[in-house]
């Protein structure tokens, strides 16, 4: 039976190009990096999925660990035939593209990590767990929902750090049921699990051990990924490369996706030949 069928992907760009996969946030989805692979379908052949318990793909009750979701990306390319690529994970998809480097290293040509750390971030996990209490899915239908977020969310996420992205951002999770209720799109207790066993522990052997080119990037203004940890990642590994963009939140590519696209043509333009 084919892995991949647990997933919905697309795969864009010419066969015969070097490999790419873009791995989305905490509650995202792969057609969250449509507009950044626009810019860089001609030059490789790439791969965007949702990862499980996300979007459209399968939604097991367990499984929701860093290690769980390299372990998908690894099944995914044997199934593919893909042997070497260049990875690119936000947020969460960062920690998991950090794991997967860590794990199997021989399958990255690079890596691009976009405004995550490798600390535990309590703080954060909390607040985002208190998000999603806010919203009292399932709701009796869409309109019901669209009007919850645009009316009532606003001032419930008044002191959030994106607030102005973030209730759109969920409702796009939102979708209608057979039985006609609108609830949550992802599974949501897989979304805690991944909050919590993500957060539980440090990470810095993993990122002391990348081998490959790296490149580190942070949203000046993100409260995801503080500039002192930012400063001792660049310090942890001379492979590691790290640009800060200005402007940007924690979601860079959405913020400042010109400049992000910018970013990454740099760093593969000068990457050594393989």
């Amino acid at each position: 039976m084919s892995y991949l069928q647990n997933f919905k992907y697309e795969v864009l760009g010419d066969d015969k190009s070097p490999k790419m996969v873009f791995l989305h946030g905490l509650m995202g989805s792969g057609v969250n990096w449509r507009k950044i692979v626009s810019h860089l379908k001609d030059d490789f052949q790439i791969l965007i999925f949702d990862q499980r318990g996300h979007g459209r793909s399968f939604k097991p009750e367990a499984g929701y660990t860093p290690e769980d979701y390299a372990i998908d990306l690894k099944l995914i390319l044997d199934e593919l035939g893909w042997n070497k690529i260049h990875l690119v994970g936000h947020s969460m998809g960062g920690r998991n593209a950090l794991r997967f480097g860590f794990k199997f290293p021989n399958h990255l040509s690079s890596l691009v990590i976009e405004d995550i750390g490798p600390e535990g971030n309590p703080e954060d996990m909390q607040r985002t767990l208190k998000l999603l209490d806010l919203v009292p899915a399932p709701f009796p239908d869409k309109a019901t929902a669209k009007a919850f977020f645009d009316n009532d969310f606003p001032e419930l996420a008044k002191n959030h750090p994106q607030k102005k992205i973030i209730g759109p951002y969920l409702y796009t999770n939102i979708e209608e049921k057979e039985d006609g209720l609108a609830d949550w799109r992802f599974y949501k207790d897989g979304i805690v699990d991944s909050l919590k066993l993500g957060h539980f522990k440090e990470r810095w052997e993993e990122v002391e051990a990348i081998s490959c080119p790296c490149l580190w990037i942070r949203g000046e203004n993100s409260d995801d990924l503080t500039r002192a940890e930012f400063l001792k990642i660049q310090q942890a590994n001379p492979k590691i490369q790290a640009k800060e963009i200005p402007g940007a939140g924690h979601w860079v590519h959405f913020d400042k996706p010109a400049e992000f696209i910018q970013v990454l043509k740099f760093f593969y333009s000068n990457l050594p030949a393989q």
